[in-house]
């Protein structure tokens, strides 16, 4: 019987022998690209499902605030509307093609401690019936993802009719704590990024007090999701790094962050969870060593235009760290031959293991149909010819 997804996956991540690479189409579309690709052919087949490709199936809930903020317009013209987003974020954006432009982030939630409690009391906690909702219930009930269904799983071949698998697939399960998953970025959400800098000097034990909620809030919401499905990875947010690289040095982020990485990454072991992931934008090579230390042992996107370079990485690191993408996506606006070099040049990591090959984030909408099609073409050639 041949292996399932799911074990490839694994395997992978454990630096074992595959006889099939693990591969996805990639992540997300921006927008823009989705509509640009309907007008150029895609008939909006979900990508997995076109491609053929394996898939990383989510199963979080949302990790955010809770209420979520009511949805206000405070101001507009012809160009731009200003509102308040459902995070609680005073933001301005453009009317138009809003994916192709950074919006303006007017107002925060949080200014200083007093604040960040009643946000915490009113917003952050559990909340379990409105976190794990109705519908997230039944989408985990009815086969969609592997559920705990009384003293068992529902069974493969129910499964598969939900999820459009073949009977007997299975797809390896991701809990990911999104935009409110971290130690930087969800402190960023609420503070904003200029006011968490300084706050790190300015106001330490605010920062302190907000991590610490964090941590245990990412235990209890991931402890009630464990009552109703397994998962075998989970994944941290930050993005919290740029080109010139992260914007909290790794040493004042270890003196702040690094106990809590390690409690939650410690729990999280005990719970059975195989693997702990983490997401982060940008040049982020100074801070791989303490997630490495805090229990997390894969990365992604691996930004080409930041600096990151996937297999300079693995040299430096080997088989303590998994990759997760690395594949510059700037190369399928143009295609053709440096589409094949840039996939070429990271098929040893593939041959290596602990390397599922990958777009380094979103697809932009300068990248047409056509050219996505070439890119999955050539990337499955190249995993399939080994």
């Amino acid at each position: 019987m041949n292996p399932t997804s799911r074990q490839r996956f694994l395997d992978t991540l454990q630096f074992k022998p595959v006889a099939k690479p693990w591969a996805r189409w990639g992540a997300f579309l921006w927008d823009e690209t989705a509509e640009r690709w309907k007008q150029e052919g895609w008939d909006g087949t979900p990508l997995d499902d076109y491609f053929e490709l394996d898939r990383l199936v989510r199963v979080d809930p949302w990790y955010g605030p809770v209420p979520e903020f009511e949805h206000e317009v405070i101001a507009e013209d012809e160009e731009t509307v200003t509102y308040v987003n459902h995070e609680g974020i005073v933001m301005r954006e453009f009317k138009k093609n809003r994916d192709t432009s950074m919006p303006q982030f007017v107002k925060f939630p949080v200014a200083n401690e007093a604040e960040f409690e009643k946000f915490a009391a009113e917003r952050l906690a559990l909340h379990a019936d409105r976190r794990l909702s109705a519908a997230w219930r039944s989408m985990v009930a009815s086969g969609r993802v592997q559920a705990a269904v009384g003293k068992g799983e529902l069974r493969a071949e129910e499964q598969a009719a939900a999820r459009g698998a073949a009977p007997g697939e299975q797809w390896p399960r991701k809990c990911w704590a999104d935009r409110w998953g971290g130690f930087f970025g969800s402190l960023r959400n609420m503070l904003g990024v200029e006011n968490l800098c300084v706050a790190f000097y300015d106001q330490p034990r605010l920062i302190e007090r907000m991590m610490e909620e964090r941590a245990d809030r990412l235990i209890e919401i991931t402890a009630e999701v464990l009552q109703h499905t397994r998962f075998e990875v989970f994944w941290f947010w930050e993005d919290m790094a740029y080109k010139g690289g992260p914007l909290v040095g790794p040493a004042l982020f270890r003196k702040f962050a690094f106990r809590h990485y390690e409690r939650v990454c410690g729990w999280l072991r005990q719970q059975g969870i195989q693997h702990i992931g983490l997401d982060s934008d940008g040049d982020i090579r100074t801070l791989i060593p303490l997630w490495l230390e805090a229990g997390i042992d894969h990365l992604w996107p691996f930004e080409v235009q930041s600096g990151m370079d996937v297999v300079a990485v693995r040299k430096e690191y080997g088989h303590r760290l998994g990759i997760v993408g690395g594949i510059d996506k700037r190369v399928l606006s143009g295609g053709g031959e440096a589409m094949r070099k840039e996939v070429d040049r990271v098929m040893p990591l593939v041959e290596q293991g602990g390397y599922i090959p990958e777009l380094d984030h979103s697809v932009p909408p300068d990248v047409s149909w056509k050219n996505f099609c070439d890119y999955i073409a050539y990337l499955k050639f190249r995993l399939n010819r080994g």
